[in-house]
């Protein structure tokens, strides 16, 4: 299994889609990285050659419009931790666990809330009057 970026990629998948194994890579990086590295989008992973893989590597490391991986993931949690800092509204929707981009709340929005939280007594409550 190639290593790029300290990645495992798929060997038996095109090389376009084994880049976009790599954090930070769709498929318009991957083919346009293909494309100015002269390598074969459809060639299979396991067929790259060394020199292939020290180009992806190197083109990788050279490029400062492209972050991968680690420095990517540093870089999203810093900016988070940025606008929690300053109090910013987006920031303290981030620190309180809801939706960050204006969704509605009183329904759905599960995945950023968790589970349902139920409310004890509030089905089976008798009316006193009868």
């Amino acid at each position: 299994m190639p290593r790029i970026q300290g990645v495992d990629v798929p060997n038996n998948k095109p090389t376009y889609i084994s880049l976009q194994y790599l954090y930070g890579i769709g498929e318009t990086t991957s083919f346009q990285m293909c494309f100015d590295l002269g390598i074969d989008p459809q060639k299979r992973a396991s067929e790259l050659s060394e020199a292939d893989l020290a180009s992806i590597n190197n083109h990788l490391d050279n490029r400062d419009d492209i972050m991968v991986e680690g420095q990517l993931r540093r870089s999203n949690q810093q900016d988070i931790q940025r606008l929690r800092d300053i109090h910013s509204y987006r920031g303290m929707r981030h620190r309180r666990g809801l939706p960050v981009r204006g969704q509605r709340t009183k329904t759905n929005a599960r995945t950023r809330k968790g589970g349902k939280k139920t409310v004890a007594g509030k089905k089976g409550v008798k009316d006193a009057r009868h």
